[in-house]
């Protein structure tokens, strides 16, 4: 039987091209258009959070992901770029986010090769399963990089 979850966030208009967002898991922060549409430097935009949410969506299910496949994660880290397209008529999508996990991981007794395909599958278990990442319509492309520690 299916489920439903149900997510909240409150934005207030603070004058100019700022607002206030506070989410129903506690944090609060301004945020502003960027800097190139009357915004704010310094500060997180809608552009951000959306490259964020996949980028730290898809982090939790990695990690989900190597526990059940017993991965003994030494570090993770993973930069995200989000390609915007701009039309004719000045809408805007974002057509592919792309990320770049650096991800160390401990052998012990194992050997490599059966260590890196446990990870590639990890990643594609984490990007089958991330919410955001299935909820947006942008190609989502994970290019890790891969150190096995001995």
């Amino acid at each position: 039987m299916s489920q439903t979850a149900t997510y909240h966030t409150i934005v207030t208009w603070k004058g100019e091209h700022l607002g206030r967002i506070v989410m129903g898991n506690g944090p609060e922060m301004d945020f502003s258009a960027p800097p190139d549409a009357k915004g704010f430097p310094g500060i997180l935009t809608p552009e951000d959070a959306f490259v964020a949410a996949v980028n730290t969506c898809l982090m939790m299910m990695f990690l989900w992901s190597c526990e059940r496949l017993k991965v003994n994660l030494i570090a993770y880290e993973c930069r995200a770029e989000g390609t915007k397209l701009i039309e004719l008529d000045r809408t805007e999508i974002f057509t592919q986010i792309r990320l770049f996990p650096d991800i160390r991981v401990k052998a012990g007794e194992e050997a490599p090769p059966s260590i890196e395909t446990r990870i590639q599958r990890a990643l594609k278990s984490a990007q089958k399963y991330s919410l955001v990442a299935n909820s947006i319509k942008s190609e989502v492309i994970i290019e890790p990089h891969i150190e096995i520690i001995k």
